[in-house]
């Protein structure tokens, strides 16, 4: 089954420190080898983001930046068993980062992504 792990930050709105870099890749180096991480990158910020709409019949489109106190700033895709071993990934990246960024606020939402078991009869 696959999952995708979304990752908002609040603050600090300033880069990540070395340790916690390295820490990702070496996290991201360990999932990749074990077969669960199918693909991860950052994200660029909602100044560079377009949403598209539809509202009362019309399509719409808004370009950024957008004012919410959280940005979406990466993403990880895996290819695990359940959605236990998802949330397993996603709370030691989420722990790297409580560890290794002082003052660093946010939050991963994990969701699973439709696959075809979904849609069996």
């Amino acid at each position: 089954m696959r999952y995708i792990a979304l990752l908002t930050a609040t603050r600090p709105n300033t880069p990540p420190p070395p340790e916690l870099m390295e820490a990702i890749m070496k996290l991201g180096e360990e999932a990749t080898n074990s077969g669960a991480l199918v693909d991860q990158a950052g994200l660029s910020p909602s100044t560079f983001a377009s949403r598209v709409g539809v509202a009362g019949g019309e399509l719409t489109v808004t370009d950024g930046p957008f004012a919410e106190a959280k940005e979406v700033i990466s993403y990880a895709v895996y290819d695990v068993r359940d959605k236990a071993e998802a949330v397993e990934w996603t709370s030691r990246f989420m722990r790297a980062h409580r560890d290794l960024w002082p003052g660093w606020e946010g939050e991963s939402q994990v969701l699973k992504v439709m696959g075809p078991e979904d849609f069996q009869p």
